[in-house]
């Protein structure tokens, strides 16, 4: 089992690697719908050429996700 989960984070920091290299965009959160929709936009092209499942894409995606938005989130994962 401890074998498993350390191959398992392992794979995790080889895809959080291929993400960051992809240059996906930050948002600090505030009231930017236009900003919030770029965002979006563009991590979902990373997540697409990645062909990232659901559970990798709301762990990816939180991890670009500062100041605000890192509030928010860490707030609504809470709920």
């Amino acid at each position: 089992r401890a074998a498993q989960e350390a191959r398992r984070g392992g794979e995790d920091e080889l895809r959080l690697e291929r993400f960051m290299k992809n240059k996906p965009p930050v948002f600090k959160g505030g009231y930017d719908l236009e900003g919030a929709q770029t965002w979006l936009e563009g991590i979902e092209r990373i997540f697409g050429a990645m062909r990232c499942l659901d559970e990798h894409r709301v762990l990816l995606g939180g991890y670009v996700l500062h100041d605000e938005a890192d509030h928010w989130w860490g707030n609504a994962k809470q709920r």
